[in-house]
């Protein structure tokens, strides 16, 4: 009885069996191509760009100094305000000069008394000489006696010039136009050699960036140029766009004017320093800014987005769509960027595709079908550092 209900059941089992076994042996669909947003590579001459962090420095910082010593007298000037070159900013005390110059001129009249009476008694002499009614030394004693209050004017002379030089350097000014700094010496100071320096003077227009460039970085740029990979401007002439603490762009760009010759051994760097124009006085000494330098070409570079380049252990990679829809997963060097784009130094060439969004679906094996090409990067306009 229990036999027989099995026999039955054998039959449709196998049946069974030979069915599922012919369906595993069909081949399986393949899975449907994955959207993408693709991206052409086009080589071409980039504008290359490197950034600095700058200070600004006055281009003609000058020490306001007395020449002469005495009581200072009065400031004429704001503390921190804009001067200009030839304004009056100190007074010392005139007195002592203005008693100092009459006392010169006194003692110049007395000379040139003097020396008009040895004239006179040179002139009586020298006739009397000549007919030998008076002996050779009184010639000789009357010549040398002309020849000392000469020489005693010309001295005279210079002691009312230099009293006069004393007396004009009194009133103090600024050499330069700019903007001055605090009273280092109040009215009423003694100002002697030691304490001579009263305040400084900064000149704006024009105003110097300096900025460090490390042994590394100049190294890398000089490669980079011997490789035909920068192409420096013509004579050398590199200009600079400042990008002020606030992101604002400053609206002048300056020219680098001074390279050092040798790297610092404190901090192992180049000193690099241009200048620019700062008619507004929009900058001030100090200021930590964003230095750009400008003029190198990079020729026949490529750039992609930054999202295009994925990553992993190896490097950075890329996927190269082929002309039959396949994909490549193709490791690529990457160099400096700019704003939203990268450098590609090796791996891809000019007119190929590449996934620019999508590329988290994808495997070695996939088929892709592009949608949408990539209207939204925006044309370089440099390489960054």
């Amino acid at each position: 009885m229990t036999i027989r209900p099995l026999a039955l059941f054998l039959p449709i089992l196998l049946l069974l069996t030979g069915c599922l076994d012919r369906q595993s042996e069909e081949p399986s669909a393949p899975p449907p191509p994955v959207e993408v947003v693709a991206y052409q590579v086009e080589a071409r001459d980039v504008p290359a760009r490197f950034e600095f962090i700058g200070k600004t420095v006055s281009s003609r910082k000058v020490e306001i100094r007395s020449r002469v010593e005495g009581f200072l007298d009065k400031r004429l000037f704001t503390e921190g305000s804009m001067v200009e070159a030839g304004q009056p900013m100190f007074q010392m005390d005139t007195k002592p000069f203005e008693a100092r110059l009459q006392a010169m001129k006194a003692e110049l009249a007395q000379q040139q008394a003097r020396l008009e009476n040895a004239r006179a008694n040179l002139d009586r002499v020298r006739p009397l000489a000549k007919k030998n009614a008076v002996a050779q030394k009184e010639l000789d004693d009357a010549l040398a006696a002309y020849r000392s209050a000469a020489a005693a004017v010309e001295v005279a002379k210079a002691n009312v010039v230099q009293a006069e030089l004393n007396l004009g350097y009194t009133l103090i000014r600024t050499p330069v136009s700019g903007v001055s700094s605090f009273a280092i010496q109040q009215e009423g100071s003694y100002i002697g050699l030691g304490n001579s320096l009263l305040t400084y003077v900064a000149q704006l227009d024009p105003m110097w960036v300096e900025f460090s460039v490390s042994e590394n970085q100049m190294l890398s740029i000089r490669q980079m140029r011997e490789k035909g990979l920068l192409l420096a401007p013509e004579g050398g002439r590199y200009k600079v766009e400042i990008v002020l603490a606030d992101g604002r762009a400053y609206p002048h760009k300056g020219e680098i004017t001074f390279a050092d010759a040798s790297i610092s051994e404190e901090t192992g760097t180049f000193l690099l320093r241009a200048e620019v124009a700062n008619p507004d006085k929009l900058l001030r000494p100090g200021q930590f800014v964003r230095a750009w330098i400008e003029g190198g070409i990079r020729p026949g570079a490529i750039l992609v987005p930054q999202r295009a380049v994925q990553q992993r252990g190896e490097g950075s990679y890329v996927w190269v769509i082929g002309d039959d829809g396949s994909v490549e997963q193709r490791t690529v060097t990457t160099g400096p960027w700019e704003g939203k784009q990268w450098f590609i130094e090796k791996g891809l060439k000019d007119g190929e595709r590449i996934v620019l969004d999508g590329a988290q679906k994808l495997r070695p094996d996939s088929k892709v079908v592009v949608v949408q090409p990539d209207a939204e990067t925006p044309p370089a306009q440099g390489a960054g550092s």
